[in-house]
């Protein structure tokens, strides 16, 4: 992978039509041979860590969650850390797909099914943790308001209630809207595979796609509406997590500045792990002309702004701790920094503050090795700042007779590392079995880059695909939609 690539202000490149779009996407899930050794590698090791989750959650179920860290004060260990953690890393793919489209940012269009999947896998590992920590995830149904003759009723005014409706919600509309987005794709490879089995198999997902005009009238309707539906979840979700944490009265807890804060940490997060996944894979499968410099650009920006975001908030912390006057939120303050866990306060603001300062130059952000690294510091960051906000804050309440210190255990690191080889699993099966790059809008986006200046229906446009050569009129309008 070279250090550095040119800096293009196209956002596709090479000499593209819509039967090489095609093509080049397609046959990433059609001829099976593109996947090479590093696909395999990261598979193998995603199924491997895999594994471990399975056995950390089967001895979970046997013994109790006695086998996890948490103790008396610190009741919420790595299992509410990581659920803070890995619901985060979701929120950049909501933002990609629904505001940047509401937006009509058009270089969302090479990433936003990459940035989808992930969501819905950085969610289905967020799930397991509240689950679990209840100690009997066989009665989990109990949270939601179903009739029962026992008259029981969950406790609508608890945080942790909104947590169950905000993340179901946002899980079924980000899977909603991702399948919707789909179906174009999927028709376009029922009708280029050769296989009668996954002809089949593509034919029944894309449920009848034939790409006429109406279809695609309904398909826009439901997508901007969908969009509409997950603007507001990107804000509600993290700002309802952050509520778990700032309707209490622990110190280091009890501030208002969560919400917003929460958010930016989300997103910020969240573009970390689309450039620690996009940087790789656009090597791997030659889709540099999809996924430009101009993209990798663009979210390193996006970055650099959540980030001076997170930032402004904890300094925003430091200021409220000493402007309170409280006696208790000064000393909370005191401890983070100075205290046993300092190490941990002061990577975190290397991390997420003072490492992506170096985005502020353009060279930097055209660096692949540096912004992959980068990355990596901002994951690790994102998860520190979890640790410390909810760990540390628990170690030292009012009482010093109640004060404490958390260590996790072995079970802890198994179902955190567990949870990270289910995401790697899911992903880079993903890979392998849709297109992990949206064709269709790559191919309208070709057509505007080529027209400049037409205004009409931008689907219409594929109309024309066939006069490009291309095979298959699945994935676009049939030409009788533009005589329409």
């Amino acid at each position: 992978m070279p250090p550095r690539e040119k800096l293009n202000d196209s956002l596709i490149l090479g000499e593209q039509s819509y039967k090489t779009i095609n093509d080049k996407i397609s046959n990433i899930v059609l001829n099976q041979n593109k996947h090479g050794i590093p696909w395999f590698i990261c598979f193998v090791v995603g199924f491997g860590l895999l594994q471990l989750l399975g056995l950390a959650i089967m001895w979970l179920l046997y013994r109790g969650i006695g086998i996890w860290g948490p103790n008396n004060p610190v009741m919420w260990g790595w299992d509410i850390i990581n659920f803070v953690w890995w619901i985060g890393i979701g929120h950049a793919g909501t933002l990609i797909s629904a505001i940047l489209l509401l937006l009509k940012q058009s270089w969302r269009n090479s990433i936003n099914r990459f940035a989808e999947a992930m969501t819905l896998f950085a969610v289905s590992c967020a799930g397991l943790y509240p689950l679990l920590h209840t100690g009997r995830p066989y009665l989990g149904y109990w949270m939601f308001p179903y009739p029962n003759i026992l008259g029981m009723s969950p406790q609508f005014r608890s945080p942790l209630l909104w947590d169950v409706f905000a993340i179901s919600t946002y899980a079924l509309v980000s899977l909603i809207f991702w399948f919707v987005g789909l179906v174009p794709d999927l028709a376009t490879i029922r009708d280029r595979s050769k296989n009668p089995f996954f002809r089949y198999l593509f034919g029944a997902l894309a449920m009848g796609w034939r790409g006429a005009t109406s279809h695609w009238y309904r398909y826009e309707s439901a997508y901007i509406i969908l969009a509409g539906l997950s603007t507001p979840l990107v804000l509600s979700v993290h700002s309802i997590v952050s509520l778990d944490f700032a309707v209490s009265n622990l110190p280091g807890w009890h501030v208002t500045i969560f919400p917003p804060y929460f958010v930016a940490g989300a997103v910020y997060a969240g573009f970390a792990m689309v450039l620690t996944l996009a940087i790789p894979v656009r090597s791997w499968y030659k889709l540099k002309d999809f996924i430009t410099m101009r993209h990798i650009d663009w979210m390193a920006k996006v970055m650099l702004a959540t980030g001076l975001i997170v930032f402004y908030g904890y300094l925003c912390e430091a200021f409220f701790s000493w402007y309170s006057g409280n006696i208790f939120e000064r000393d909370m303050l005191r401890f983070r920094a100075f205290g046993p866990y300092g190490w941990a306060y002061w990577s975190l603001i290397f991390c997420n503050g003072v490492a992506i300062q170096i985005l502020w130059f353009p060279k930097v952000r055209q660096n692949l090795v540096v912004l992959f690294l980068l990355s990596q510091i901002v994951s690790v960051g994102m998860w520190l700042e979890r640790f410390v906000i909810i760990s540390v804050s628990l170690t030292r309440d009012f009482l010093p007779s109640s004060w404490g210190y958390y260590t996790p255990t072995m079970w802890d690191i198994m179902m955190f590392v567990g949870t990270i080889g289910q995401f790697t699993f899911l992903m880079f099966g993903f890979i392998r079995v849709l297109p992990m790059v949206n064709s269709f809008e790559m191919k309208e986006l070709l057509y505007r880059l080529k027209g400049r200046g037409h205004h009409g229906h931008g689907h219409v446009a594929h109309a024309t695909a066939g006069a490009h050569g291309d095979d298959s009129t699945a994935g676009h309008p049939a030409a009788e939609g533009e005589e329409n």
